[in-house]
């Protein structure tokens, strides 16, 4: 068996995992979702006019406008989010993200010549604040 093949075998595997229908079907109820469709609608919609409003140099910028603008974007998001579908895709998402955490994890591990059958499924912890400034160097 290739690398290619058994990637494709590893494919058909995610495919049958339970994350992976669940993920597929919060996502297909998103998408039927009239209203949560035009939740996510109305918040691009705020969040691209906040954008042209932010971008506009000082003297033109309306700090006003662009103060209510962020307050009806951070409630369209709050209602976006707080939908019971979004809500449920949220949850799927995440565990199709681990699930794809533990494949990566494992293949790096792999590739760096660790054994797949014993080496972590799990990334190991960063101490990144994610400030380089204070930072000694990474690795």
């Amino acid at each position: 068996m290739t690398v290619i093949e058994a990637a494709r075998a590893l494919g058909e595997v995610v495919q049958a995992d339970e994350r992976y229908k669940e993920y597929i079907k919060c996502k297909e109820m998103n998408d039927k979702d009239e209203a949560l469709q035009n939740l996510i609608g109305e918040f691009n919609l705020v969040r691209q006019n906040l954008a042209m409003q932010s971008d506009k140099p000082d003297g033109e910028r309306d700090d006003e406008k662009v103060k209510e603008l962020t307050a009806k974007m951070h409630k369209a998001y709050e209602e976006v989010m707080t939908n019971e579908n979004m809500a449920a895709f949220t949850m799927a998402k995440q565990g199709m993200d681990k699930l794809m955490s533990e494949i990566n994890t494992i293949l790096t591990y792999s590739v760096e010549g660790e054994d797949p059958k014993t080496c972590p499924s799990e990334p190991p912890v960063s101490e990144c604040s994610g400030n380089c400034a204070s930072c000694g160097g990474c690795g």
